[in-house]
């Protein structure tokens, strides 16, 4: 049978998702809990890598396996073997055709920055921090240039891998909430480093270093190295993917937000 699964992750201690010989990861800690339910080795698709760091609170994978267990069985089997920081959420059973990272319509992220002028202490890995005033409206209307099918070469990773540039941002906002700044994205796909590059070059904007009509500029340009930072891996939250209607997952999901 076919499964699909929601994971939910505290990504700090983690080396990222991909399963690596050299530490722990993501995926590594879901496959061994699965294999130990299933009693016969499981391997699991995600529909998107994330980097050390990065959080995940609808991650959705796919994996297959002879075993026979309830529902109930998988959940509760799996979260007594996986490592604290990481949950599985809910699993059901999908149709063969079904592919986590291929049969994704969207995918969207939250990032987080705390703005204030004291540095965090039980959120030090959850948020980005920026002591700076920044201008939340700014950042805003700047990302507004980002929306629709663009080149986004000039917020790729060097390393990236995707075998070109072009992904569709269908939405983008940036709103403050008291001390907290959310970045929202949603698209088609993501390229590696994306979202991070993206709020890297908006924290330029929103300090006052840079005009709103620069991540425009950056956008066609094509370069990276004329973009803004990689923003800090601890305020990124990868929140949804959204799926047709036929496999009949759960179109719900739950946005970071913090109150201090």
């Amino acid at each position: 049978m076919k499964f699909a699964a929601c994971i939910e992750y505290d990504g700090s201690p983690f080396f990222g998702w991909q399963r690596l010989s050299h530490g722990p990861t993501v995926q590594g800690s879901v496959e061994h809990a699965l294999s130990t339910v299933a009693a016969e080795p499981i391997a699991v698709v995600c529909a998107g890598r994330t980097d050390s760091g990065v959080h995940g609170i609808g991650q959705i994978i796919h994996f297959e396996t002879h075993a026979q267990r309830p529902l109930r069985g998988w959940v509760f089997g799996s979260n007594a073997h996986l490592p604290d920081g990481v949950a599985m959420r809910w699993i059901q059973p999908v149709s063969d055709d079904f592919h986590a990272r291929f049969s994704a319509r969207s995918r969207r992220y939250r990032y987080v920055i705390l703005n204030r002028q004291a540095r965090p202490a039980l959120l030090q890995k959850r948020v980005c921090w920026q002591h700076g005033a920044l201008d939340a409206d700014a950042m805003h209307q700047a990302a507004q240039a980002l929306l629709g099918e663009q080149d986004f070469s000039s917020f790729r990773a060097a390393g990236c891998q995707a075998n070109h540039a072009m992904r569709e941002m269908l939405a983008i906002s940036v709103q403050r909430e008291g001390e907290f700044i959310y970045l929202d994205l949603v698209a088609n796909a993501f390229l590696h480093h994306m979202v991070r590059n993206i709020a890297g070059s908006l924290l330029m904007v929103g300090a006052g270093e840079r005009p709103m009509a620069w991540i425009g500029e950056l956008l066609a340009q094509r370069d990276r190295t004329l973009a803004g930072m990689t923003a800090p891996a601890s305020g990124l939250y990868f929140v949804h993917v959204d799926y047709p209607e036929r496999f009949g997952l759960s179109s719900d999901y739950t946005l970071p937000s913090f109150i201090f």
